[in-house]
């Protein structure tokens, strides 16, 4: 039994057992806050690998991935993401390798993490400047708080062209009020937007 995660090497000598090595990838330890957070943002997340399923059931239970599917060849991978995308609605796909860049470009928010290799990069939305899983979770708090700020600057703009146009064509407004008034609209709209600094 290697255990979880870990890849058994034997070392054998004239046929006789001389030792075991056993290679395993490190969890990093910000991995399960960053998925508790995706969670709290009511994100299913996967594990999509071509790692065994015993491998990747240890791994997930270690980080509370919700869902696992394991032993998927690359080019397996974007059917994979076509099923997940008709069973959840939209899917965001995080990868860093070669052969994650047709899954990248397959899925509706792709993440390519900035160690990774560079063709990732090139076909993904979003490159996160790191290695670190928790990067995603800033990127969609990011992501959702832009959406807000830009209904509210729509909203903003709509409801004060539609009061101030009428007064402004029938000459109660004298031009350079109006100018005023629209130079002020677009310095509200301005800094709401900087409050996602």
């Amino acid at each position: 039994e290697a255990g979880r995660g870990r890849t058994p090497v034997w070392i054998a000598i004239d046929g006789q057992l001389a030792g075991l090595i056993v290679v395993a990838d490190p969890i990093k330890p910000t991995s399960v806050s960053a998925i508790r957070k995706l969670h709290k943002e009511s994100l299913l997340v996967v594990m999509l690998t071509g790692d065994s399923e015993r491998t990747a059931q240890a791994v997930a239970h270690e980080v509370g991935i919700d869902q696992v599917i394991a032993g998927v060849l690359p080019e397996g991978k974007l059917d994979a993401i076509r099923r997940l995308q008709a069973e959840h609605g939209v899917v965001a796909m995080v990868g860093d390798g070669v052969n994650d860049a047709p899954v990248l470009a397959g899925a509706q928010v792709s993440f390519a993490m900035g160690t990774g290799a560079d063709v990732a990069s090139q076909t993904s939305d979003i490159v996160l400047l790191s290695s670190r899983l928790g990067d995603v979770d800033v990127a969609v708090a990011v992501g959702r708080a832009a959406h807000v700020v830009m209904r509210q600057n729509l909203w903003w703009a709509v409801i004060y062209n539609l009061a101030a146009l009428p007064f402004a064509a029938m000459g109660y407004v004298a031009p350079w009020v109006a100018a005023l008034g629209m130079s002020v609209s677009s310095l509200i709209v301005v800094l709401n937007a900087l409050r996602l600094r």
